[in-house]
C-alpha cells in the first residue's frame, strides 16, 4: 500500500528501525531517534543495493518519488544510480572548490608550457594582469556558479573606465579559461559564449609613431641627451636601428647575440608568430651592445630590471622615456620605431618590400614561401641594416633631406 503524509507524520519511533513501504522499492526508514530517511531498493548486476534518497520532511514524499523514478530512468538506461550519484557529488565538489582565480592560473600556466605554441613572456604578462582584473569580481567565485550575467558585469566594470580594449581582450581571456574548464570536465558550458557583441567595439588604432625624416633626426638627438637611466638610454638607441617589437628588445638575452658575427637570433617562444627570428647587426648596433656588456654582460638579460637581473626591465620603461623627453604618446611609441623604420625604409624605394616584411618578422600564411623568403632575402637584410643605421646616423646629423628614387622592380 502506498505512502501518506499523515501515515509518515504519525509514525512513531520504536526500539528498532523499521521500515514503511511506498512503492517500486520506495521506502521510508524510521530511526529509534525518530528520524525519518527515505531509501530505495533496487538490484544491480544481480546484487540488492540501496540508494539514499534524502531525509524527511526536508524531502518530501513527492519528492522522494521523483528521485526514485529518476533513479529507475538510469537503470532503464542501464546505469547504476548509486555510481551516478557519487559521480555527481564529486564532480560538485571540484566545481565547489574550484574558483574562477584558481582555473585562470592553471590555464595561464599550461599556455606558458604549451608544446606547440607557448605564450611569450610579454603575452603572459599581459593576459595575467587581465584576468587579474577579474579577481574582485567574479575570481573567488565557484566556477559552475558563474552565470552569463555575473561576466557581463564584470567586464563591464572595466570598459567603464574607457578601457574598451582591455575589456574586450579580458572577456576573450575569460571564455579561453572557462572552455579549458570544458574541456578539464569540470563545467558544461563556457558562459562568455553569448556575450558575443555585448561589449563596445574599440576603435582600431595604431602605435603613434614618428615617420617624418626631419623630426626623425630631432627624436635621434633627444634621445642621445637622454639624462636618465643609461640602459634605458642604450634600450631606445638600439630600438630605433634594430625595429623589434619592444618586448623582444626587453627580453634579450647575451646567449642570444654573437657581436662576432653580428647576428641576434631570438628564439620562437619570444616572438609573437612562433618563428624564431634572426637579426643582422649593423655595426653601430654591434658597438652599442659591446658598451653595455660590461655592464650587464656575460649571462642573463641584455636589459634586466633595476630591482633584480632576474626579470627584465618594465614594459613601462622604453614609453616612460619617450615621456620624459617630451614625446607625447600621440607622437611616439616604443613600438613605434617599428613603423618608423617601415615607413621610411619602403619610401626609399632601396628594398624590396617582402625584405622589409623579413625584417619587421611580419608573418607569412605560406609556410613554403615564408621559408623561401627567410633564405631569399638574408643578404638584402644585411646590407639594408647597414643601411638604415648609416641613414639613420645622417638623420641625427641634421643632413638634408633627399627624395629616393623609386625602387625599379
Amino acid at each position: 500500500m502506498a505512502l501518506t503524509d499523515v501515515a509518515i507524520r504519525g509514525a512513531k519511533a520504536k526500539g528498532k528501525p523499521y521500515k514503511l513501504g511506498d512503492a517500486d522499492g520506495l521506502f521510508l526508514l524510521v530511526q529509534p531517534s525518530g528520524g525519518k530517511l527515505w531509501r530505495l531498493k533496487y538490484r544491480w548486476l544481480g546484487k540488492e543495493k540501496k540508494l539514499v534518497l534524502g531525509k524527511y520532511p526536508e524531502v518530501s514524499l513527492s519528492e522522494a518519488r521523483k528521485r526514485r523514478d529518476e533513479a529507475r530512468k538510469l537503470l532503464a538506461a542501464g546505469k547504476n544510480p548509486g555510481d551516478e550519484k557519487k559521480r555527481e557529488k564529486l564532480r560538485a565538489q571540484l566545481q565547489n572548490a574550484e574558483t574562477f582565480t584558481a582555473l585562470s592560473a592553471e590555464y595561464c600556466d599550461k599556455r606558458k608550457r604549451d608544446g606547440v605554441r607557448p605564450w611569450a613572456p610579454a603575452t603572459t604578462q599581459r593576459s595575467e594582469y587581465l584576468l587579474s582584473l577579474l579577481n574582485d569580481s567574479i575570481g573567488p567565485m565557484p566556477i559552475a556558479e558563474i552565470e552569463p550575467v555575473d561576466v557581463l558585469a564584470a567586464i563591464r566594470k572595466i570598459e567603464a573606465r574607457g578601457t574598451m580594449e582591455s575589456a574586450r581582450r579580458t572577456l576573450q581571456l575569460a571564455g579561453a579559461v572557462f572552455r579549458h574548464g570544458v574541456a578539464t570536465a569540470r563545467l558544461r558550458s563556457d558562459p562568455t559564449r553569448d556575450l558575443q557583441g555585448a561589449l563596445i567595439t574599440p576603435r582600431a588604432k595604431n602605435y603613434s609613431a614618428i615617420t617624418d625624416a626631419s623630426r626623425v633626426g630631432e627624436l635621434l638627438r633627444a634621445i642621445d641627451d637622454y639624462q636618465g637611466q643609461g640602459l634605458t638610454k642604450r634600450a631606445l638607441q638600439i630600438a630605433a636601428h634594430v625595429f623589434v617589437r619592444p618586448g623582444e628588445l626587453r627580453h634579450a638575452e647575451w646567449s642570444e647575440i654573437d657581436l662576432n658575427e653580428g647576428v641576434w637570433t631570438i628564439p620562437a617562444e619570444k616572438m609573437k608568430m612562433r618563428k624564431a627570428h634572426v637579426v643582422p647587426l649593423s655595426r653601430q648596433v654591434v658597438e652599442l651592445f659591446a658598451e653595455i656588456y660590461p655592464a650587464t654582460g656575460p649571462t642573463g638579460y641584455v636589459f634586466p630590471s633595476l630591482r633584480t637581473r632576474a626579470r627584465p626591465m618594465s614594459e613601462n620603461t622604453l614609453n616612460a622615456a619617450l615621456r620624459r623627453l617630451g614625446f607625447s604618446k600621440d607622437e611616439m611609441t616604443a613600438h613605434g620605431f617599428r613603423s618608423m623604420a617601415s615607413s621610411l625604409l619602403n619610401e626609399s624605394g632601396k628594398w624590396h618590400p617582402d625584405a622589409i616584411e623579413r625584417a619587421l618578422a611580419h608573418g607569412d600564411s605560406d609556410r613554403v614561401r615564408g621559408a623561401y623568403h627567410r633564405a631569399a632575402y638574408w643578404g638584402e637584410r644585411v646590407e639594408m641594416a647597414q643601411w638604415w643605421s648609416d641613414h639613420l646616423d645622417a638623420l641625427r646629423k641634421g643632413a638634408d633631406i633627399v627624395q629616393f628614387k623609386a625602387r625599379v622592380a
